[in-house]
């Protein structure tokens, strides 16, 4: 279980902007803020017109398809703090299912498949690129090496947006995979241990008896198993808004915020230039996104 705890909390940050409804504070080193989950609609949005053109430029058709709501960024991480979210999602099963139903249903995957082998392997590489076109390397603050095709529509439209596609590409791996240098010493600190066993007091008096919030999470198949859809959509609901009351009305909530802000500035000043490109970086690309999808967040 402690395991679990450990790698579960590596969103602990992204829980707690997602439940603030805004973007996390600077980081270290850092110039600006991360996207809200609003904006960053915006700019998934304004990608997928970017890759339509390119690809159509390319001969091929290519559709803007169904891009994910705000709350469909939301709910991922360690616990939940969120009730109004948790009390419209529980956990987020459904939407996990209309995420696997919009890729199943996708008319670019059905054009694909109808095209004939060759056009079909240039349409993939256009989109996505190969790896004989070039790549960039990346290596990740956990030692880890990661490549990417620098000739596609896809890299196309992110430079574009972004303004360097090889700087964005870097700065992002680095600055969006910092949470494992930190995040075993975090979940072992007496104070976040500490505001662990308040909240599952908290979830004992309402009738849910569990050490930490995956134990919840754990045990949830066994609650649901035998019900009907919608009695075990209700369940995992119930589960979830106790999970994210109790988060709230105990110290968890607060105390993770506040120690994963104070565990970043302390560990991660090595990487201030990268967090520093990537929040500015990020603002530039939801500048141009609203230029180019005539909206805001």
């Amino acid at each position: 279980m402690r395991r679990m705890f450990i790698s579960a909390c590596a969103s602990v940050v992204i829980v707690a902007a997602a439940t603030a409804g805004c973007g996390t504070e600077a980081e270290p080193g850092g110039h600006g803020r991360e996207l809200t989950a609003a904006e960053e609609v915006v700019v998934r949005r304004a990608e997928q017109m970017l890759v339509k053109e390119c690809m159509e430029e390319k001969g091929f058709k290519y559709w803007v398809g169904a891009l994910p709501a705000v709350d469909d960024l939301k709910g991922d991480g360690a616990f939940l703090t969120d009730v109004g979210w948790a009390k419209r999602h529980g956990y987020g099963s459904r939407l996990q299912k209309k995420a696997q139903n919009v890729h199943r249903d996708d008319r670019n995957n059905a054009y694909a498949k109808t095209l004939p082998r060759e056009e079909r392997a240039r349409y993939s590489d256009t989109l996505l690129g190969s790896m004989s076109s070039g790549t960039l390397t990346a290596e990740l603050p956990t030692g880890t090496t990661v490549q990417t095709s620098r000739d596609s529509c896809l890299a196309d439209a992110k430079g574009r947006l972004y303004g360097d596609f090889e700087t964005w590409f870097r700065a992002e791996k680095t600055a969006t995979n910092l949470t494992p240098l930190y995040q075993s010493d975090l979940v072992k600190d007496r104070r976040f241990t500490a505001a662990v066993k308040q909240w599952s007091a908290c979830m004992r008096a309402a009738g849910h008896d569990y050490a930490d919030p995956p134990e919840a999470r754990e045990k949830l198949p066994e609650l649901t198993k035998g019900l009907s859809e919608e009695k075990a959509y209700a369940v995992e609901v119930g589960l979830a808004v106790a999970e994210a009351t109790c988060a709230n009305e105990t110290p968890l909530a607060r105390t993770a915020r506040a120690l994963d802000n104070e565990y970043r500035e302390k560990r991660l000043t090595r990487y201030g230039d990268d967090i520093a490109a990537y929040e500015r970086m990020s603002l530039d690309a939801l500048a141009r996104a609203e230029e180019i999808t005539g909206s805001t967040a």
